[in-house]
């Protein structure tokens, strides 16, 4: 059961996204209290709402509303809170930031049982925020789940993007071999009777989470019953050439393949899953030829570590510095 001062919903599905993710005939969704995001350190933001699919999804936008946007997408199993460090420089350089949370994390609504989660549906409420928003001229920032959703609306919806930053991330087909590191987190994810998110994100950083910071990122879960999202997304990473996800994900490929638009890669070196991911990307995409790709000192949660200087490689990007 849900933790006492949760919010539980049950709605019918709309169907009104207009993609091909079928929807359990009634979805369960747990929604988490807003005390719990109270005084997070570093993560003065205000909170945004729109409605996906009948779903409600969180996100943040600062900065001026007629300045170019800057995506910020996380990954599993974080949220914006990743973000915190990155923000406000950007916003000082003068860009406008958004950053959701993927449904299933951060204060967006989180639907109950496995068979809620596919990829196809993590994209299509993505692109479906895009939509609503009518966002253009858009620099994604990507790292982990966030490039395996962000990559997709960029190579689907290319007209809305103007350049690319890939950090810690990739667009797997399921035709090449996962790393041994990467079908150990798979098993975890879902086999662990313990699911402890915080600990999960400080193991992936190469400085100390504080006790707090490490709250901040088991706010979002009250309880195990709102971590089926998390527990979820690594198993849906196409793993096999057969995957469901594949086909899409073979097609993004190849229109990236066709990408002219500034493609930076600003991996860090101590990734033990991704490490070595970004080359193939400088050889593929067009728009990588020429820039000056940027490896760091960090971990899998890059964002945590060299925030700051991530935020300083976005700008230098986009002010043609690099």
């Amino acid at each position: 059961m849900p933790q006492a001062g949760s919010i539980a919903l049950r709605r019918q599905p709309h169907h009104t996204l207009g993609f091909a993710h079928t929807l359990a005939p009634i979805m369960d969704i747990l929604r988490t209290p807003e005390a719990r995001f109270d005084a997070l350190p570093d993560f003065a933001f205000e909170p945004r709402y729109v409605q996906v699919d009948g779903l409600r999804l969180h996100y943040l936008d600062e900065g001026p509303s007629d300045a170019a946007p800057i995506l910020l997408m996380h990954g599993e199993p974080t949220w914006s809170y990743l973000y915190r460090f990155m923000i406000p420089p950007l916003v000082a350089a003068g860009h406008r930031v958004l950053a959701p949370d993927l449904i299933g994390f951060g204060r967006s609504d989180k639907p109950s049982a496995r068979t809620d989660y596919s990829y196809a549906g993590q994209v299509a409420w993505m692109t479906s925020w895009l939509q609503q928003l009518d966002l253009g001229e858009l620099t994604l920032f990507c790292q982990d789940w966030g490039s395996l959703i962000g990559l997709r609306l960029a190579a689907e919806h290319e007209d809305r993007f103007r350049a690319i930053v890939l950090s810690n991330g990739g667009l797997p087909t399921g035709d090449q071999a996962m790393p041994a590191a990467f079908r150990a987190w798979q098993r975890f994810a879902r086999y662990s009777p313990a699911f402890p998110i915080g600990r999960i994100v400080a193991s992936g950083t190469r400085r100390r989470l504080s006790k707090a910071e490490r709250a901040a990122y088991d706010a979002p879960f009250p309880d195990r019953s709102f971590k089926t999202g998390a527990r979820m997304l690594p198993s849906l990473v196409p793993s096999t050439p057969d995957d469901p996800a594949s086909a899409a994900n073979r097609q993004a490929w190849t229109q990236l393949g066709q990408w002219s638009k500034p493609f930076l890669t600003c991996f860090s070196t101590g990734d033990p899953i991704t490490r070595g991911g970004d080359r193939p990307w400088h050889a593929h995409v067009p728009g990588a030829r020429g820039l000056s790709h940027q490896r760091i000192p960090g971990g899998h949660f890059v964002q945590e570590d060299q925030g700051t200087r991530l935020a300083s490689i976005i700008a230098d990007l986009l002010a043609g510095r690099l």
